[in-house]
């Protein structure tokens, strides 16, 4: 598993300006110091008691995990909790102690000002959501609810709230499209309309903040803004998951990372980008679970890329190491007659440009189907803008960073094929409502949007035992 130096590699190799953490882990935020990135601390779930009903508690943990390491790395919030009233329902009553007490450390050390304090809540304790202007959180938490967004409000913090179209999606037995659920182009009448406000809706998601919205508004909080602090969609799932796809992941996250950076609002609040964190950087493979709950990751635990993000809309992405490069290459041990097969597809049908692979040519050596194959594979998905789906070749192909050019055979992609790379901007990874002991990351796109609008990550702790 990567080290908190490998991740923080790889986060200044995407241009990664902000960083969410699950919990405040010493190693990671030690590797962060001096890099400039924004980062969010977690108090993890199981302290939440005893900061909860001790100030000195709250005080100790706030020197330990803030103090210690500022302001060397930059720490901008703490996350208290996460889905606190859903998932530990007992540690409700003291939660927005919790939140004080971390907010008098926070003063006691002059960095009230520089550091916000929330907590995450599932869109599950939003009652009645659609339309989204009849909705409201669960009464039973309004003893909760109502102080704590006193507190928000006196503060200037923000109300975290954990967004998740796809399990929408998956319980609404069919009632919600996907393409509604994938941010994908609907007619005008398959819109969603709430008849209560003429708003149209367009998707899921923008459905969800508004809702939290209006909740809020239901209690007389108007003023609040909402961070999406968890949002994705797993790449893979079993037999009762069949829409958790490679394909359906890159379209979900691609289109939501264009929804925030084109400052595209809600209906209640247009124009007013919602920050959102993507569930998440890294693949778990050993998490329990369903298979779906292992596959949420934009990145392999090794740093391959699961997919590569395209969001030619928005102007960026998603970069797969420091120079933006990626490739297609024959995938280990596959089988030579697929590979053949493929080959022989590739520089026919395909249309690719296969002279460089005649004998007495640059890529002719090594003379055998697995390098041929590499390279008309790569030239096809480098010919289709790096598309989803373009690097597959029925399972015998995968995407690398690492460049398969050699010697005098530059492969189409490459920094010295024409001594130019594409003209991309690197962007980054994500974060989900189930998980407990994670860190999420955001991600920025070099100079493509404001400060205001945060894409961010989550990396489950897991990864720095």
């Amino acid at each position: 598993m990567p080290s908190p130096t490998q991740v923080v590699a790889l986060l200044k190799a995407q241009n990664i300006r902000h960083v969410r953490l699950y919990d405040a882990d010493r190693a990671l935020l030690l590797a962060l110091a001096n890099t400039g990135i924004r980062v969010t601390v977690s108090v993890p779930n199981d302290q939440i008691l005893g900061i909860g009903q001790s100030n000195a508690t709250a005080a100790n943990w706030v020197a330990r995990n803030v103090i210690a390491h500022v302001p060397a790395t930059n720490i901008t919030a703490i996350a208290v909790g996460s889905e606190i009233l859903t998932t530990l329902p007992n540690a409700a009553p003291v939660l927005v102690s919790a939140l004080k007490f971390i907010h008098s450390a926070l003063v006691a050390s002059n960095l009230d000002g520089q550091i916000k304090v929330s907590t995450p809540h599932s869109s599950s304790i939003i009652l009645d959501s659609f339309p989204p202007s009849q909705a409201f959180f669960n009464r039973s938490w309004d003893p909760v609810m109502v102080p704590l967004l006193k507190f928000l409000q006196s503060t200037g913090s923000y109300f975290m709230l954990n967004a998740y179209p796809y399990y929408d999606y998956m319980q609404s037995n069919g009632v919600i499209p996907l393409d509604y659920a994938l941010f994908r182009p609907l007619p005008p009448d398959k819109e969603a309309v709430d008849a209560n406000t003429l708003l149209h809706y367009t998707n899921v998601f923008d459905a969800i903040v508004d809702a939290a919205y209006f909740a809020m508004s239901y209690l007389n909080f108007t003023n609040v803004p909402i961070f999406v602090t968890e949002s994705g969609w797993p790449s893979k799932g079993d037999s009762s998951e069949p829409d958790a796809t490679l394909e359906n992941a890159n379209t979900y996250n691609s289109n939501l990372i264009r929804h925030v950076l084109n400052n595209t609002g809600t209906p209640k609040h247009p124009k007013i980008a919602v920050s959102t964190y993507i569930y998440e950087l890294y693949n778990e493979d050993l998490r329990p679970g369903a298979i779906s709950e292992k596959n949420w990751g934009l990145f392999d635990a090794d740093g391959m890329p699961v997919y590569t993000l395209h969001l030619t809309g928005a102007g960026t992405v998603l970069a797969n190491d420091t120079t933006n490069q990626t490739f297609c290459v024959a995938k280990e041990g596959a089988d030579p007659k697929m590979l053949q097969a493929a080959l022989d597809w590739a520089c026919g049908p395909g249309k690719v440009d296969c002279s460089y692979l005649l004998q007495g040519q640059p890529c002719y050596e090594p003379d055998n189907v697995v390098a041929h194959s590499t390279y008309a594979f790569n030239a096809y998905f480098q010919k289709m803008a790096k598309s989803p789906g373009t690097c597959d070749f029925k399972g015998v192909a995968t995407i690398t960073t690492t460049d398969p050019s050699h010697g005098s055979c530059i492969f189409p992609g490459s920094a010295g094929r024409n001594g130019s790379l594409p003209n991309t901007t690197s962007l980054a990874p994500s974060s989900n409502s189930t998980t407990s002991g994670c860190h999420s990351v955001y991600i920025y796109g070099a100079g493509s949007f404001t400060t205001s609008v945060i894409i961010g990550v989550l990396l489950m702790s897991v990864f720095f035992l």
